[in-house]
């Protein structure tokens, strides 16, 4: 038996226990409000299932017709983000996200976040929240290299970067609890794809103007639910992210609650932000989702050597649909960015 093999028994043992009461504890009660203006207005936007792990469970998604904010609902409960996180950003996963966010194309996206904000300041203290393995910091050193890069993060992972050197200081825990004690200390706070995740976005944003010096800049860059194709692409669409994201903010929204904290907003923008992968995305879910489930330890047991048959013959056939998909993402793409296509958009503003 594999190290990876024995990892996967040992670790199917401890989700058994987790799964056996069922999934329903890991859910708060369904709110009937809105969570951004306290509207009652509310309709299903989304129901699915989680598509990138494929760990059980239901996630609806809803909007409130009177700003338009959607969020999952009825949410997790920490305990159940605990649950859907484990082995997704570290343990069994942590060698695929590893690899993602130090593709080329993630480096590359990097550097167009951090250059973002070159004409407004050159900052010589920045934190980085929602690090992860520090891989943004990293790459946003090289466009400002006298800059100092923190990083702030739940996981292991900002501690991994700080040991290998691509942050100086590591700050593990939640950002509302620690900012008080980082009051006027940065010229640059950034949340690149982290605010979605929160189950309080309003208090990240108050914990960002405190951990802010006056002048300073808040960078903020999230999924843009107002994208045509979160309608086109339904539940395939990738931004949707469930179980992971809690709230999709419409940038009118975003911009509001910024301004009424004290920011004035100095730029948002929508095409620049757009990551060319929608289609491709949308197929290689719809695709992954069609096969037999892998060695994963919260599925019942190992798969027959049927299913890894007929698992690998899906992936075979997949893999040339996905990058035609992704050739047509890249061909549409100046028009999507202009389009309202645009899949996320980052606002910069600050704070007065």
């Amino acid at each position: 038996m594999t190290a990876q093999a024995e990892t996967v028994a040992e670790l199917r043992h401890r989700y058994r226990r987790d799964l056996a009461p069922g999934v329903e504890r890991f859910f708060e009660p369904r709110r009937v409000t809105c969570p951004w203006c306290s509207s009652d207005r509310l309709r299903e936007r989304l129901r699915t299932t989680d598509l990138i792990q494929h760990k059980p469970g239901t996630f609806v998604v809803e909007e409130c017709r009177a700003c338009g904010h959607r969020f999952q609902n009825p949410r997790l409960t920490p305990e159940g983000l605990d649950f859907y996180y484990r082995d997704f950003y570290d343990g069994l996963g942590a060698r695929t996200a590893d690899l993602i966010f130090r593709s080329p194309g993630s480096e590359a996206r990097h550097r167009a976040v951090a250059r973002s904000v070159a004409p407004f300041t050159d900052p010589r203290r920045w934190l980085d929240v929602g690090t992860g393995h520090g891989h943004f910091p990293k790459v946003a050193k090289e466009v400002f290299p006298r800059t100092a890069f923190d990083g702030l993060d739940l996981g292991e992972g900002v501690e991994t970067a700080a040991r290998e050197g691509r942050i100086e200081e590591a700050h593990r825990g939640s950002f509302t609890e620690l900012a008080d004690g980082m009051a006027g200390r940065y010229d640059v706070v950034s949340m690149h794809h982290y605010l979605e995740h929160t189950p309080d976005p309003r208090r990240q944003l108050t914990a960002a103007r405190t951990a802010l010096r006056p002048g300073g800049l808040l960078l903020v860059e999230v999924p843009n639910p107002e994208s045509a194709y979160a309608t086109l692409l339904g539940r395939w669409w990738l931004p949707w992210f469930q179980p992971q994201h809690l709230h999709l903010i419409p940038s009118r929204n975003l911009r509001g609650a910024v301004c009424e904290l004290g920011f004035t907003v100095v730029t948002t923008e929508r095409g620049a932000a757009h990551q060319p992968v929608d289609l491709a995305a949308a197929v290689a879910l719809r695709m992954f989702d069609l096969m037999p489930r892998g060695d994963a330890p919260w599925h019942p047991g190992p798969p027959t050597a049927l299913a890894r048959s007929l698992r690998t013959a899906v992936l075979a056939a997949a893999l040339p649909a996905v990058a035609a998909a992704y050739g047509l993402d890249r061909l549409v793409a100046p028009v999507a960015r202009r389009a309202g296509l645009s899949n996320a958009y980052r606002l910069v503003a600050r704070r007065d």
